[in-house]
């Protein structure tokens, strides 16, 4: 509604005519994320279903990752050929830093790529422990680390600052969800893993942590620092609903910073709306924690961990500008949805009203006796 707000605003003021179109187009995608959003809140009503939309994102985040690869390792963007259909054009391809590749996949720019494979991590972390939601688990389970391992090496050799914090993120905000048994084993795989990719590249360790040493002196990190300086100028135009979505255009300057845009086009109100349906989801996503089933609490972890991950990269570049970054936030968010509207419905979590309040129960986790064990069998 704000988004809309401000762009009626902005047509009323008058706007140059080449920056019309442009806003428009914004709030049509807008628009047509939203419908996503709410499909996946009100048509995934059950875990079956929420568990398959999970696997198939893993699927292809996992597609997506061995397409970097092979572009990481070949020089090759593969993808090529879509230029010369008919009525389609070719954006992003591979760049270079430092000597180094760059892969994008099929994104337009690497942090796009970095998005959408870390967004997932967390997904297909929980895939792994669950052995892809399965109740039987007996077979199958081995190869949902497959896609894991691939997210980590792209992550791991994408020369890029905001690749490597995705990637922290993810992991880090997934530990808890690990098992206690098997926290060490992973945190100690994850680390042997990680020496093994740096030993296998020479000079990749050495890149990756002049990126962080040499931030002080990186024209990004510069340009980074020296814009948010300018967002009161930007603002002062229409600081509460601002200049309208879209409008901002790259002539003005270039942020590289999502939360900025959204101040500078949307308005004090836009930022507060916007931390308020990150905030949204991922307390949605949280109310698995009353679930029953073990999968079900891992699974809305494991989303509300991916919504948190995108806050934290919409940071560190205009992900609102990219297709594939914009459209993985509203999935997943309505995903997160979707969790309290498979929690809301699920007979084993009854409400119960304490100090007022009502809430859910937690069925009691108290270790089963022998005979209760044998009586239950019996059963």
């Amino acid at each position: 509604m704000l988004i809309l707000v401000s762009y009626a605003a902005a047509m009323l003021r008058g706007q140059p005519e080449d920056q019309v179109s442009p806003a428009l187009v914004a709030v049509i995608r807008v628009l047509s994320w939203a419908g996503v959003l709410l499909v996946a809140v009100d048509g995934i009503r059950t875990m079956t279903d929420l568990a398959t939309m999970v696997r198939r994102i893993g699927i292809g985040a996992g597609l997506l990752a061995t397409l970097g690869l092979l572009q990481f390792l070949t020089g090759q963007a593969f993808v090529d050929f879509f230029g010369t259909v008919p009525g389609l054009s070719m954006a992003g391809g591979i760049q270079e830093r430092a000597g180094v590749i760059r892969s994008t996949a099929t994104a337009i720019h690497p942090l796009e790529y970095a998005t959408a494979i870390n967004t997932a991590l967390p997904l297909v972390i929980a895939a792994a422990i669950t052995r892809g939601f399965r109740s039987d688990r007996s077979h199958g389970g081995l190869w949902w680390w497959l896609p894991v391992g691939l997210i980590t090496v792209s992550s791991l050799v994408a020369v890029s600052r905001s690749a490597i914090i995705g990637f922290a993120v993810a992991v880090i905000s997934m530990i808890p969800a690990v098992p206690i048994r098997y926290r060490g084993i992973v945190i100690a795989a994850g680390a042997v893993f990680s020496a093994a990719i740096f030993a296998f590249l020479p000079g990749l360790l050495s890149t990756t942590l002049a990126l962080f040493s040499g931030m002080a002196s990186d024209p990004s990190t510069q340009s980074r620092t020296t814009g948010l300086q300018r967002i009161p100028e930007f603002m002062s135009t229409s600081p509460l609903i601002g200049s309208g979505f879209g409008i901002f255009l790259p002539r003005y300057y270039i942020f590289d910073n999502q939360w900025v845009l959204i101040a500078i086009e949307v308005g004090a109100l836009g930022v507060l709306a916007f931390a308020t349906f990150f905030c949204a989801g991922i307390w949605s996503a949280r109310r698995a924690r009353l679930s029953a089933t073990r999968d079900m609490r891992l699974l809305g972890h494991a989303l509300a961990a991916s919504l948190f991950n995108i806050a934290v990269l919409f940071a560190f570049f205009d992900g609102l500008s990219f297709p594939i970054a914009g459209g993985v936030l509203f999935l997943v968010a309505g995903l997160c949805g979707s969790v309290r509207t498979i929690i809301d419905s699920d007979p084993t979590s009854t409400p119960v009203v304490t100090s007022g309040r009502t809430r859910r129960a937690v069925p009691d986790k108290r270790k089963e006796t022998h005979a209760e064990h044998r009586d239950r069998r019996a059963q």
